[in-house]
């Protein structure tokens, strides 16, 4: 991969980039997959922002399925306590780059973070990847493909676990003013840590607005003749970022959106850019 410069943008695009990073929140399962994803978001906070780790718990599985043995009640001490231990241990992950405060709330943890990203007007929810891929995540209701539908701010699906965090950002660019967004908010990365960006214009279908993907990156980007989603994680396998902007879409209307199958097929974390929604309400 060849190192791109990094067109200068302007103090509005700039300031809208780096608010994604201003308020975050964490989904803590005591998974490895949450932990990273953990490191990786304190890394990314804004130094003057807010980050909570949540940890999700029930007295009941999460998932029903049909003729299973019944599985008994939980204990509720036992289970808070599991909760609150993982989200302790994703604050001293978290510690390293930023300060972590905790919160643990009873019900679906995909429920619990929403009503927590509505309570702080979070900019961005990071959760981790537990490779199941988009159909398991479908029919299991994972809370990753649950935030990809239904968070109102940014995601974060975080993966792997790469020694330097962003190492190479990919960003994928269409010349939709979302796509715009995910722009500013990886420019701004790449200039705070100073690596390589690499914006990826795919032709594989009649809605890339070429004037504007000239006018957001000049001759600056990689054209690619695929599809979007086939050349966003073929270039996903040579970075660890991946950053594409998200056109609002949510629940059943979001199921099959470039974003959302980007997101579970990557081969490296995915930032989804999302307009917050708390601004246009």
């Amino acid at each position: 991969m060849t190192t791109i410069s990094i067109t200068p943008s302007t103090a509005i695009d700039r300031a809208r980039g780096a608010e994604v990073f201003e308020r975050i929140v964490l989904g803590i399962d005591g998974s490895a997959q949450a932990l990273e994803a953990a490191r990786q978001a304190a890394i990314l906070a804004d130094a003057e922002g807010t980050l909570t780790a949540l940890a999700a718990w029930s007295l009941l599985p999460p998932v029903v399925v049909p003729f299973a043995p019944q599985t008994p009640l939980l204990d509720v001490e036992q289970e808070r306590g599991s909760a609150e231990a993982h989200v302790a241990e994703a604050a001293a992950v978290a510690a390293d780059s930023h300060r972590c405060r905790t919160r643990t709330v009873q019900g679906p943890g995909w429920q619990g973070l929403l009503d927590e990203i509505a309570r702080e007007y979070a900019t961005l929810v990071a959760v981790g990847a537990h490779g199941s891929g988009r159909f398991a995540g479908l029919v299991a209701g994972s809370t990753a493909t649950e935030l990809i539908h239904r968070a109102p701010c940014s995601v974060l699906v975080a993966r792997g676990t790469p020694e330097r965090f962003p190492g190479r950002i990919v960003v994928g660019v269409d010349g939709t003013p979302q796509s715009a967004r995910a722009y500013a908010t990886a420019e701004v990365l790449a200039a705070r840590f100073d690596v390589e960006l690499w914006p990826v214009v795919a032709h594989g279908r009649d809605e890339v607005d070429r004037d504007r993907v000239d006018a957001i990156l000049g001759s600056r980007r990689e054209d690619s003749p695929d599809r979007p989603t086939r050349a966003l994680v073929a270039a996903s396998t040579e970075a660890d970022l991946l950053v594409v902007g998200s056109r609002g879409l949510h629940g059943v209307r979001s199921l099959g959106s470039v974003s959302e199958r980007v997101a579970h097929q990557a081969r490296c974390s995915t930032l989804i850019v999302r307009e917050p929604g708390w601004r246009s309400a």
